[in-house]
This record gives C-alpha cells, structure tokens and sequence, in this order.
C-alpha cells in the first residue's frame, strides 16, 4: 500500500469527494502525514481551511494519486506543518489571516494577507475587530558591511504590485524576501453562494494570465462534485485553448527574459508572434485571452467557423520563425553571458518544494499533470515533458522553448482529432465536493469545491507560485541586484494568484 493510501485508509473517509478521496483525520494521523512530507514520501499539494477545519492535500508521483486529509481545529489550532516542511509556511500565514486558526508551532506567525487595513480581523472566521498589525518585520541578515534596499510594492510599467526587502553586500545579495498580498480581493469569499457558472468568472480571474486553466481547474471540481462530466468535444477545445495560452505566455517570457538581460530584438520578435496567437485565440473564440469560455459543463461557445483555420495559421507563422528565433539566442555570446549560471534553484529544493511547471522541470522535476493525471484528451495525444537539470535562467528559457514545441504540435494534434458533439450540458444542481488539477502555463492549479443544492458552499484556489516564490528568493543569494529583473522574469511568479 502505498503512504498516501495508508494515510487515507486510516481516517474516516468523507461521503461525496471526488474523484479522489478526502479523509478526516486525528491529531496523531496528521502528524504522520508530516512526516510523509518531511521524508519525501508525498508532495504539498495545497493547504486551505474551512471554518474550524483544515484542508491538506497531498500528491503522490508514483502510482499518482491525490488525497486530502481534514483535521477539526479543536480550540482554533492544528499542529504546524511549516515548523517542518517550509513549503507551507506562506499558507499557514493566509490561514490565519483569513480564519484566525494557528498553526501551533510554528516559528513564523507575520500576517502574509493582511496587512492591518481591513478593520475586521480574519473575515472568512469568527471576525472580530482589532487593531491595526504591528509594523511588519522583514527577515534579519547578519554580517559585515550590509545595507537594505527596498523596492516596490509600486513598480516602474504595468506590473503587480509586491515589495522586495533586499539585504546585500555591495553589490551581492545576501538575502532577498518579497511580501505579497496587496492584491487581495476576497475571491473565495465572494463565490460562496453564488451559481457555479458564476462562480467561474471569478475563478477565471484569480491570475488572469492564466484564466484559461483556472476556469478549467473550477469547472472540473464542479464536475466532480455533481457527478457530471463536460463533453468530449468540450474537452478538445479546452485543451486548446490551453495550449493556446501556454503558447503566448511562453511567448511573453521568452522575449521578456531577454529584454531584462537588453536584449530588446528577441523581445520585439516574440512580441510578434504572441500577437498573433492573441489574434488566433480571438478569432477562434472571442476573446483574445479566452476569459469566460470554459464554464462548468462544457464551453461557452464552439469554435467559431473560421477559428480552426485562424488557429492553424498562427501555428504555422511561429512554427516557422521559432528556430530562427532559437538560433538567436543560443548564438548570442553576450546573452548567454547574463542566463547561463544566474539565479540557480539546486534540483533538491525544487523537489522539496514540489515546483511545478518551467521552474521545476529546469531542475530536474518531472510532474506534469497533463501526463500524471491524464484524462481526456491528453491520454490520446503525443507530447513529451521536456526537463533540465542546470536549474538557471538559461534552463527555464530552453524549458519554454520546449514547451512551446511541444504546445504547437499539441495544437495540430488537437485540431486534427477535434470531434464532433454537443459543448455543453447543463448541471444537476446537487451536492458534493470536487477536486481537480489542472496544468497551467506556470505549473499545476489546484481547485477545491464544495457545493450545496447547486450553489457554492465553499471554494479554494492554489497557484503554482506559493511554492516558487520562495525559491526565487533563495535562488538569488549570491547573483548581484542587477540580475534580480532577469532572475524574477524567468519565474515569471503571480502576485495576484498569492494574494487570493
């Protein structure tokens, strides 16, 4: 039996969680699970509360499986996992912050969410009011010569806003902590209540640059819960919208990095080319990110008539150019000279912290929940999971590169093999809960539901980014504070999708 499965069996399994199992467990069961994570036996999958009730998930690579283990908050505390397994340290903050339940034991109780201007503390718990937090305090460094250097949270350009409280040694950093949060909306407040369908378009904008899988991940968990599955062909046409998006954000990224190292003319090109998959997407659909197309059920709309042909030549135009764009890269000395060796995350912390997406798979991860937890249409497409182990800047520009090869040909596969059939059927409107995992551009995005006679009870959101944040402030140690732009773009991390 494998250690997730055992945790499981030895709880009492929840009626209704699908498809995988929520167990409610004991004190002792869940420091076992601890355990598991410590030891490497399972990954972090996600960590939510609801009312006195702490969530875990966990995942499991080999057979790979899901699980969620539920632990009743006796006197508002459950025993901390962040005191021994950091990846949930940043989650058990937000915890607090929205519930009021501690983690008891652990070393670092800042607020992360608030930040001493909502009035009422813990807003999702028994609110109560309290005075305005203490000022916040950064993370000490000790040596000779230090001095601090903020920045943020406003930031030159279009950008989100977050704060980095640099400590450096002349021009070396020797330490480096951001503080999120700034962009807290209350979205898992604001669906309890509300119709799934309208539920989705909140969930589309938790990170909007990755609307396309969020709304996938939400409607999946719906589907889940209600027993009630999307179509066949809305299935195909989600996936491609999501690699579709997976194409223009790679897009986005790869000229973005080379723009932070000043070299502007790869910037300029793949600018281009994510226009037209813009174009593409907007013609196939109706709008250029895709938001409010895959909704619980199916999809908002087929593909519009013309959309297959738009679609297959933006293929085609960045298919073409994509090697003489690679070839620029790879034979630029003088940019090679800023990825190659900047901002190293070492393959064991990625593993520890179960990085997902390009940030992971540059060291040496292996999960992709398009491959582990394959369902329709992935099992019937050829794709492959391209990783590194140098784990730098240039490693997760070669990832997206990859990865976009493999998108395009996703892509043609996708529209090959399109079926026919209805793209949406309506929902039972019954009760259950659901938990999906869904593949976006940054990594995999969890979402957690639970309906009741068809309305939102309850609802949680997981980013890939609360698990990479913190390795791109361990990754800078030792780079200069110049490199931090080019370090922070090849994470690409999103602020808003940290900030709930």
């Amino acid at each position: 039996m494998t250690p997730l499965a055992d945790l499981v069996r030895r709880g009492r399994l929840a009626e209704g969680h699908r498809p995988w199992p929520r167990a409610v467990v004991e004190a002792g069961l869940w420091g076992e699970a601890i355990d598991a994570l410590v030891d490497g036996r399972v990954q972090l999958a996600g960590l939510w509360a609801d009312g006195s009730v702490a969530h875990l998930a966990l995942r499991q690579a080999e057979p790979s499986s899901l699980a969620v283990l539920s632990l009743a908050c006796a006197g508002g505390g459950y025993p901390s996992i962040g005191a021994r397994h950091a990846p949930a340290i940043r989650l058990e903050r937000a915890i607090f912050d929205l519930w009021g339940l501690r983690a008891e034991g652990a070393e670092d109780r800042r607020p992360w969410l608030d930040h001493g201007r909502w009035g009422p503390r813990h807003p999702s718990g028994k609110s109560q009011p309290g005075p305005a937090s203490e000022p916040y305090g950064f993370l000490p460094a000790e040596g000779d010569s230090l001095h601090q250097i903020a920045v943020g949270p406003v930031h030159a350009g279009i950008i989100e806003p977050g704060h980095f409280r640099f400590n450096v040694n002349g021009e070396t950093v020797v330490r480096l902590e951001a503080r999120l949060g700034y962009l807290h909306r209350g979205l898992e407040s604001l669906m309890v209540g509300a119709a799934p369908e309208d539920a989705a378009r909140f969930a589309g904008r938790a990170s909007g640059d990755s609307t396309v899988a969020y709304a996938i991940a939400f409607a999946r968990a719906v589907e889940a819960a209600e027993q009630a599955p999307a179509p066949d062909r809305a299935d195909w046409l989600r996936a491609l919208m999501a690699e579709l998006e997976r194409v223009a954000n790679h897009l986005g990224d790869i000229g973005a990095v080379c723009n932070d190292a000043s070299f502007s003319l790869m910037h300029a090109h793949c600018a281009i080319l994510r226009e037209q998959a813009l174009r593409a997407c907007d013609a196939a659909f109706g709008h250029r990110l895709m938001m409010d197309r895959v909704v619980p059920g199916g999809v908002a709309a087929d593909l519009a008539p013309e959309g297959g042909r738009a679609i297959g030549a933006a293929v085609k135009a960045i298919g073409a150019r994509l090697p003489l764009l690679v070839e620029l890269y790879d034979n630029t000395a003088s940019l090679q000279d800023r990825t190659v060796g900047a901002g190293t995350v070492a393959p064991d912390l990625a593993r520890r912290f179960a990085a997902g997406g390009f940030v992971g798979r540059a060291s040496g991860a292996t999960f992709d929940a398009r491959r582990q937890f394959a369902g329709p249409p992935y099992d019937q497409l050829a794709f492959d999971v391209p990783t590194r182990l140098d784990g730098d800047v240039n490693a997760r520009v070669w990832i997206r590169i990859d990865e976009l090869r493999q998108s395009l040909s996703l892509i043609d596969q996708l529209l090959a093999g399109l079926p026919a059939g209805e793209v949406r059927r309506g929902l039972p409107g019954g009760s259950g809960e659901g938990l999906a995992l869904v593949e976006g551009f940054r990594g995999d995005v969890l979402a957690w539901v639970r309906l009741e006679d068809g309305r939102v009870r309850r609802c949680h959101l997981r980013d890939p980014s609360w698990f990479q944040w913190p390795m791109l402030e361990a990754c800078i140690e030792g780079n200069i504070v110049a490199d931090f732009p080019l370090c922070n773009k090849s994470f690409n991390c999103s602020y808003a999708g940290c900030d709930l």
